[in-house]
C-alpha cells in the first residue's frame, strides 16, 4: 500500500444535479450533489443558513377588526359587525370589557356577507353583557388563513389578511382599511328608517362601509354607493336606525369593505413630497396609503377596478386587468382622464406580472413578453420582445443583481440586457439543478420569490397548503458573476413556509418579512433558528473518483477549513462507491471546534462577567480520522441545531491507494 495522499477540494459550485455521478465528481469536485440550508456564498463556501424569528409577537388579526353589534346581549348569542370573512366552528375570541375566552359552538356561525355580520352561537354563555362597538379579538382559528400581501415601508409595514389590511412595526397591527371621509356628522334630527343624511364629507362612501353614530345603538352598514353633493350624501344603511340621532351626531366609519381580495400587491410613488403606497387586489378598488391615511380610488374606471398589478413607471402608475395595461396622467395615482393624460394598452393576452427594469417597462404574460416605453401618452410605445415564453407566475419577478429573474414555464430565467440595443439575453439559469427544479414545481401551488441584495441571492419558494412547514421548499440562486446566468449557483431550502413576501433597505439594514398561513409574520436573515426550531442542513459532495475511478482506495482522515461565529457541531461520513447495494457504508462521526483559549466570549453567547470578548477565537480548522474504503466516496454532512453560521470553504481527504485489482 503507497503512502498517504492528500486530495484537495475548494467547495464552490452549489448545487449540480443535471449530471450523472461520476461525470459531476471529475469534472465538478467542488460543487454539491445534495446541498439543503447552506448557501452559496459571495464570499466563497458553503454557508449555513442564517434562521428566522416571528417580526412581531402577536397574530394578524384574521377577521379584521370586528366588533359588537348592538349592546344588551346576553347568554350563548352574540352578533358582531364589521367583519369580512365567515368565522368558523371552533374559533375562539374575546369580548372587551368581558371576563374570559369564547368558542363558537359546532353549526354556530350564521354570516351576512352583505352587510357584513355574523351571528355566533358560543359554547358558553357572555360573562356579561358586551357594550355595543366593543372590540372582538379572535385568537384562534380552526383553518388556517393565507396571509395575502406585504408590504415594507421605512417605518411600518403593511399585511394583508383576508380581506383586510394592517400595519405593524413589530408591537402588534392596527386595522389600515378605514376610510377616510372627513368629519362626518348626521344632517338633521328625526331620521329614522333606512336612509340616513349627513354631511362633512370629503368622499363618498361605498357599499360595504360600516359607521357607528354617536349616541345611537347599534352597527351601521352602507348598502350602496353613494353620491356627493357639495359634501352631503344620502346614505343607504342596513339595519334602519335604532333610534333618531341627534343632528351633527358624529359618525365614525369602522371599515372599508374589501371583500374577494385576491393576492395584494403594492407599488411605491412620491409625486407630491409625501411617500404614498397603491395597493390593488384583483377584485376591488385600488387604495393608497401615506403613512396616516388611508384612500380608496371609488371613481376608479372599471377598467381599473380589480386590477391585479401596479408599478410605477416614468412618474404615472400603470395598472394592469387582464390583457389591459392602464395608465395615469403624469405624477398622479388616480387620475386617468385621457385628456390629462391617461389612457389604456393592450397588449393582447392576461397580464402575469410587470416590472421597470433599465427605463423600460416589461410586461409578462404566459406564452409572451412586451415592453413598454416612452415618458406620456405622447410618445408610449409598445413593442414585442418574444412570443416564445413568458411568466407563470408575476410574483416571482425580481431584480438581482443587473438582472431580472422570473419564473417561466421552462425554469428560472434571466432577463439580461446584452451590448445591442433593445436586445436581451433570456437565459434558462436553472438547467444545473433541473431535475431538483421539475420536483419542485410539481410540489407547488404558488410560487413566490425575493433578493437579499446583500448576498446577491435570488430566493424562490414554493407554498401548499397540505405541507408543513418543517417540509415547505425553497430554492436561492445566489449570483456569483456579475451579470449573466453562468455564473449562478444554487441551493435548496427547507423549513421555508411562505405565500407572501417583501425585502427592503431601511437605514443600511435590508428587512426580509414573509408569512404564510399560520397567522404570524416572520423576519427572514434573522437568528440561529428557525422560530427556536432546528436548522436542518446537508451537505453532500460529489462522488469522487479522486485518482481512479477503478482504483480502490482507503481513506484515512477529512479536515474541514471553515470560518465561524460561533460554535460549529455537525456530523460526518463517507458515503462509498455511489451507494449502491450490498456497500455496507460507514457511521457518522460528531465533529465540532473548540475555543482557542479559555473564556472565548461570543455575541449572543457568552455570560457577561465569565467570558472575556477578544480573548479568543474558535478554530477553524476541523478534523475526524474517517473509516471505510472504496473506489469512490462523497463526503456527507449534516447537522440539525440552533447553532449560530458558519461557512464550509474547503476540505481536504487523506487517503492511500491500493493496487489494480
Amino acid at each position: 500500500m503507497d503512502a498517504w495522499k492528500t486530495y484537495p477540494i475548494e467547495l464552490r459550485g452549489g448545487l449540480i444535479t443535471n449530471l450523472s455521478p461520476l461525470q459531476q465528481g471529475i469534472n465538478a469536485p467542488g460543487s454539491a450533489r445534495i446541498l439543503q440550508n447552506y448557501e452559496p456564498s459571495i464570499e466563497g463556501g458553503y454557508k449555513r443558513i442564517v434562521g428566522f424569528d416571528k417580526y412581531d409577537s402577536a397574530l394578524i388579526p384574521p377577521y379584521g377588526a370586528p366588533i359588537v353589534h348592538g349592546a344588551s346581549q346576553t347568554g350563548t348569542t352574540l352578533i358582531i359587525a364589521s367583519i369580512h370573512k365567515t368565522p368558523e366552528d371552533g374559533d375562539t375570541f374575546t369580548v372587551a370589557g368581558v371576563a374570559g375566552t369564547y368558542t363558537i359552538d359546532i353549526g354556530g356561525v350564521s354570516y351576512d356577507g352583505t352587510n357584513k355580520r355574523a351571528t355566533l352561537t358560543l359554547t358558553t354563555s357572555l360573562d356579561s353583557s358586551p357594550a355595543n362597538g366593543a372590540v372582538v379579538t379572535f385568537t384562534s382559528t380552526t383553518t388556517n388563513h393565507i396571509v395575502n400581501g406585504i408590504h415594507i415601508e421605512d417605518s411600518y409595514n403593511i399585511v394583508a389578511r383576508n380581506n383586510d389590511l394592517f400595519k405593524t412595526s413589530g408591537a402588534g397591527y392596527t386595522h389600515l382599511n378605514v376610510p377616510s371621509y372627513g368629519a362626518v356628522l348626521v344632517m338633521g334630527g328625526s331620521q329614522t328608517g333606512t336612509s340616513l343624511d349627513v354631511d362633512g364629507l370629503t368622499a363618498a362612501p361605498q357599499a360595504g362601509d360600516t359607521f357607528t353614530i354617536d349616541g345611537v345603538d347599534l352597527i351601521y352598514t352602507v348598502t350602496a354607493d353613494a353620491t356627493l353633493s357639495s359634501g352631503a350624501a344620502t346614505l343607504a344603511i342596513n339595519p334602519a336606525l335604532d333610534s333618531s340621532p341627534a343632528d351633527n351626531a358624529a359618525i365614525t366609519f369602522v371599515s372599508n369593505d374589501r371583500s374577494s381580495a385576491g393576492v395584494v400587491r403594492f407599488a411605491r410613488y412620491n409625486f407630491d413630497g409625501t411617500d404614498t403606497v397603491v395597493l390593488v387586489d384583483g377584485a376591488n378598488e385600488p387604495a393608497t396609503y401615506n403613512g396616516t391615511t388611508y384612500t380608496v380610488m371609488d371613481d376608479a374606471p372599471s377598467d381599473v377596478v380589480g386590477a391585479a398589478y401596479v408599478v410605477n413607471y416614468n412618474n404615472a402608475m400603470f395598472y394592469a386587468k387582464g390583457s389591459n395595461v392602464i395608465f395615469t396622467a403624469p405624477y398622479t395615482a388616480s387620475d386617468f382622464s385621457a385628456a390629462n393624460g391617461g389612457g389604456i394598452i393592450n397588449i393582447g393576452a392576461d397580464v402575469t406580472g410587470m416590472v421597470v427594469f433599465r427605463n423600460i417597462l416589461f410586461v409578462f404574460a404566459e406564452t409572451s413578453i412586451s415592453t413598454i416605453s416612452g415618458t406620456s401618452i405622447s410618445d408610449y410605445v409598445l413593442a414585442p420582445v418574444t412570443r416564445d415564453f413568458g411568466c407563470i407566475r408575476g410574483d416571482t419577478i425580481r431584480e438581482v443583481g443587473t438582472d431580472i429573474m422570473f419564473l417561466a414555464p421552462d425554469g428560472l430565467r434571466l432577463l439580461s440586457a446584452t451590448d445591442r440595443t433593445g436586445d436581451f439575453n433570456f437565459n434558462v439559469v436553472s438547467k444545473a439543478i433541473q431535475p431538483e427544479f421539475s420536483a419542485f414545481i410539481s410540489g407547488g401551488t404558488r410560487f413566490v420569490g425575493t433578493v437579499i441584495r446583500a448576498k446577491s441571492q435570488y430566493r424562490l419558494f414554493a407554498y401548499s397548503a397540505s405541507v408543513n412547514a418543517p417540509n415547505a421548499n425553497g430554492i436561492v440562486a445566489t449570483q456569483l458573476a456579475p451579470e449573466g446566468g453562468d455564473g449562478m449557483a444554487f441551493c435548496t431550502l427547507k423549513g421555508f413556509k411562505v405565500y407572501s413576501i417583501d425585502s427592503y433597505y431601511i437605514d443600511d439594514a435590508e428587512t426580509v418579512l414573509f408569512a404564510h398561513d399560520d397567522g404570524y409574520l416572520y423576519q427572514m436573515e434573522s437568528g440561529n433558528s428557525f422560530d427556536s426550531a432546528s436548522i436542518e442542513a446537508v451537505y453532500a459532495s460529489p462522488h469522487l473518483p479522486i485518482d481512479d475511478p477503478r482504483l480502490r482506495k482507503s481513506f484515512h482522515r477529512v479536515l474541514f477549513y471553515t470560518e465561524p461565529q460561533g460554535s460549529v457541531s455537525f456530523a460526518v461520513n463517507l458515503r462509498l462507491d455511489f451507494e449502491e447495494k450490498n456497500v455496507i457504508q460507514p457511521a457518522a462521526i460528531n465533529i465540532s471546534n473548540g475555543a482557542g483559549g479559555t473564556g472565548a466570549a461570543i455575541y449572543g453567547q457568552a455570560v457577561y462577567g465569565t467570558a472575556t470578548y477578544g480573548e479568543s477565537s474558535f478554530d477553524t480548522t476541523l478534523e475526524t480520522l474517517l473509516v471505510g474504503a472504496g473506489y469512490t466516496a462523497s463526503v456527507y454532512v449534516s447537522s440539525n441545531d440552533t447553532s449560530p453560521p458558519y461557512v464550509l470553504d474547503a476540505l481536504t481527504l487523506e487517503y492511500a491507494l491500493h493496487d489494480r485489482r
